[in-house]
């Protein structure tokens, strides 16, 4: 199971959210880079960046920022936030994205993600199922849909999706434990690569969703503030 440390983005500045309220942010650092850097130095091969910014507005801003951490380590980034259009999908490429997430694209434009699947492979295109009450949530989670995250997920797996990336917005941020059982339907429901997020708060957490089957796990909160360190990180990995 693949460890993701997530670096979420506003002004530039390296930011934690609890349940997606943009009113709750709380800045860990002014250079998010030299929070990547931390990351490398402990054996972290990967990090989930995500611009919070572009993800409540029109198209992709902190494009910079991936460019920046991406020129300056070796980290296989996925980044999602914003990415709404052929424009910002290349930019999020030629900046250094590994893969790519997109979440309020696939909700209000199907048949443009489905050409993003086909244009770039399943390796490279990551769904983001965020769901709050189990319907899917977009917009930097400003918004709701009435889409099952069930549903939403086995329709785009008939599309030839293969990562999933799946956040109960309710856990994100609040450090009380995983959404294991959500997780559990989905790995009965679709064969995909499941990638777990929010809520994790210990140790324990990871070997439970590793347990369960899912492909990689993206942890923030619990850095940040201490529950889990990046010493015990780099012995899990």
């Amino acid at each position: 199971m693949r460890i993701i440390p997530a670096i979420d983005i506003i002004d530039g500045k390296c930011v934690r959210l609890s349940q997606g309220d943009y009113g709750t942010k709380k800045i860990y650092n002014e250079n998010p880079l030299e929070v990547a850097k931390e990351f490398e130095d402990y054996g972290i091969e990967y990090l989930h960046l995500v611009d919070l910014d572009g993800a409540k507005s029109k198209q992709i801003i902190n494009y910079k920022t991936l460019e920046f951490i991406a020129s300056k380590t070796n980290l296989k980034i996925d980044f999602g936030g914003g990415i709404k259009t052929n424009d910002d999908i290349r930019i999020a490429f030629e900046c250094g994205a590994n893969q790519i997430t997109g979440g309020s694209v696939a909700v209000q434009n199907p048949t443009l993600f489905q050409e993003w699947i086909s244009r770039y492979g399943s390796e490279k295109i990551i769904l983001g199922a965020d769901a709050k009450d189990r319907k899917i949530a977009t917009h930097g989670w400003l918004e709701t849909s009435e889409l099952d995250v069930i549903d939403f997920i086995t329709t785009y797996t008939e599309k030839g999706i293969d990562y999933v990336i799946c956040t109960d917005i309710s856990k994100d941020g609040m450090l009380q434990g995983t959404s294991n059982e959500l997780y559990t339907e989905i790995l009965a429901s679709a064969n995909v690569k499941l990638i777990a997020s929010g809520g994790v708060s210990s140790i324990a957490d990871l070997i439970k969703i590793k347990e369960l089957g899912c492909e990689g796990v993206i942890l923030g909160k619990a850095i940040y503030e201490g529950k889990i360190s990046l010493h015990d990180l780099r012995e899990v990995i």
